[in-house]
Order: structure tokens, then C-alpha cells, then sequence
């Protein structure tokens, strides 16, 4: 049986270095591959990289029988049709948020998955953090009484507007780019899915900006902020019926450690986790599955689910309406 399984890379986007790091910092797996477009764009991030193979072409690497899992970080509109490649040939996939460009994409890739009996799950790193662990089990114990709503945000400003978050055909837009993160963590601490939408945004070719609201069972609200176009942020607080709970690092808590502001009782209490790399435990726990033979920690179901939401949201802010998000 083999200890640790080879990664293959689609692409050399700005995200991968962050992915090989966390990969490198496991014991069960180690980058072998990488494939460009370009050639001798592949060449030259592999020699900078120390990975030993260069692929021309996606497909070459996909069929080429030197990686046990693919890491793909390309552009969000190429996510489905190379996933659904990795998948018809046998290789596991993980996926890098959003998970596909439509609700329909997603459905079409978690029905390869089930057909093929082949893993794929989405990338968010941040979810795999000791602090989430710490903070599920304050809520199921009641620690701000009943969840009544949360908000959550995202947002940063592009620089470079050539860039994919901007880029309608690539299927960019706040949400889609950092957004997701918030409609993730809203349906990962009510452990539930939306039943509706509403969502108002500034728009260009893209959502530039977008502020939305989702409504979960029990009448549990929770408002989404991201941005393309406004400076840099991220925070999230649920608000109980008897305290509420800030995360001042929500999407990167921290390496060295973790921190959850309790408030209740008019009190203050700074809880201390352990710390942790989100691209490390990612990698690490997707490694472990495949090897092991079982499912991901969150398998594609979850991810259908996510875009379902974000789906809903997009369509509130087009039609000026709210929206029935559309259940798996």
C-alpha cells in the first residue's frame, strides 16, 4: 500500500504555491506534477518549485499515470470540465473554491463522482482549522444559547482588473470569488441549508460587490458581505439568544493559534485553540482518504449544496427579488 500519494497540479495560479507549502508540510503526500497551457511556463514553475514532472497539456498529466490526486486551481469557469476529466479517468479531485460555475456544473460533476466511485471535494481550507472544531462544539453545548442570525465578510480590493475575479467569462465576481466563503461558513455552523435568498450588489461586468442574506431553518438569518472593489477585511460573529461569538480571522485563523471572543453575561472571554495551516489539513486529510479508501471529510453533496446558495443569491441580485434556493 502506498504511504503517501502523488499531487498533480492544473495550472500555476497564485494560489498554488500556498497548496504546495501545505502539501509539503504532510506526511502523506508529495507534489509531482504540474501542467500549464505553456509549456515552458510548466518547465519553469516546476524547476522553481523542485517538482519533477512538466506537463503541456492538462490531459497529458490527467492520463499520464504519475499522480494518485489532482489539485485544480484553474480559472472557475474550467473547473467542471477538467474535474469531470479527472474524474472519468479515474483520479481524485480536489477542487479549489467555487466549486463550479453553475448549480447545473455541480450536479454534473457530483453524478461522475457517484458513477465513477471517485472522490472530489472543494477546497476550503479554512473549514479544516482547529479553531472550527472548538467553535462547533461551544454551539452544541449551548454556549450562546440558540443561534438567531450571523454575518460574516469578505472583501478585498483587485488590483488588477484583468484579473479572473473580474472577468465575467471566467466566472468571477465577489462571490463567486471570496463570498463563497461566507455562504460556506453560514451553512457549516447551522449545520442546515438555506431555503431562500436575498441579495443587493454593485455590479460591473461582475458582482463588484454584493451584500446578501439567507434564511436557514428555525428563522436563522445570516448576511453575506464580499467585495472585489473594497479594502481588505474578514470577520464573523453569530449572534445566540444568550451571547454571541466573534472570529476576528475567520478565513485564516492563524498558524500559531486561535482565538474565539466569547460574549455573555456582559463578559469577555478570549478562548485560545491550537493553531494549524488550513492548505496543510486540506491536503492532508484529502491524502488520508484517498489512501484509506474512504470519503472526504466533505464530499461533493456539500459542495452542490454551497453553489445552490450562491446560485440563489446571484439570482435574487439580478432580478431585484427574493429567490427559493433549490434543494439537492
Amino acid at each position: 500500500m502506498r504511504e503517501r500519494i502523488r499531487w498533480g497540479i492544473l495550472g500555476t495560479a497564485s494560489i498554488v504555491p500556498a497548496l504546495i507549502n501545505g502539501i509539503r508540510q504532510s506526511g502523506n503526500g508529495v507534489v509531482t506534477a504540474v501542467a500549464s497551457r505553456d509549456g515552458n511556463r510548466a518547465k519553469e514553475f516546476a524547476a522553481q518549485h523542485g517538482i519533477a514532472n512538466a506537463f503541456a497539456s492538462y490531459g497529458d498529466l490527467i492520463t499520464s499515470g504519475s499522480v494518485d490526486a489532482i489539485y485544480n486551481p484553474l480559472p472557475n469557469s474550467l473547473h467542471a470540465e477538467w474535474t469531470i476529466h479527472c474524474l472519468q479517468a479515474g483520479v481524485p479531485v480536489l477542487c479549489e473554491k467555487p466549486f463550479t460555475a453553475t448549480l447545473q456544473e455541480a450536479r454534473e460533476v457530483l453524478a461522475v463522482s457517484q458513477e465513477t466511485g471517485v472522490p472530489v471535494t472543494e477546497a476550503f481550507m479554512y473549514r479544516y482549522h482547529p479553531l472550527y472544531d472548538k467553535l462547533t462544539e461551544l454551539l452544541l453545548q449551548g454556549a450562546i444559547g440558540n443561534i438567531v442570525m450571523m454575518h460574516s465578510a469578505f472583501t478585498f480590493f483587485l488590483q488588477n482588473r484583468a484579473e479572473s475575479p473580474a472577468s465575467a467569462e471566467l466566472a468571477g465576481g465577489s462571490l463567486m470569488d471570496v463570498g463563497c466563503y461566507c455562504v460556506n461558513l453560514a451553512r457549516l455552523l447551522t449545520d442546515s441549508e438555506p431555503e431562500g435568498a436575498m441579495a443587493f450588489e454593485r455590479r460591473t461586468s461582475v458582482d463588484d460587490s454584493l451584500v446578501g442574506a439567507l434564511l436557514f431553518p428555525e428563522r436563522v438569518l445570516a448576511q453575506v458581505e464580499c467585495s472585489i472593489e473594497a479594502y481588505e477585511r474578514g470577520r464573523a460573529e453569530i449572534v445566540g439568544s444568550q451571547g454571541s461569538i466573534l472570529l476576528e480571522r475567520p478565513w485564516f485563523p492563524g498558524e500559531a493559534r486561535g482565538e474565539i471572543i466569547l460574549r455573555r453575561d456582559q463578559r469577555e472571554e478570549r478562548i485560545e485553540t491550537p493553531g494549524g495551516n488550513g492548505y496543510h489539513l486540506e491536503a492532508e486529510d484529502f491524502a488520508d482518504a484517498v489512501l484509506q479508501g474512504r470519503p472526504p471529510r466533505w464530499t461533493a453533496v456539500d459542495a452542490v449544496a454551497n453553489m445552490a446558495a450562491i446560485e440563489a443569491l446571484l439570482e435574487s441580485a439580478r432580478t431585484g427579488t427574493s429567490a427559493v434556493v433549490e434543494s439537492l
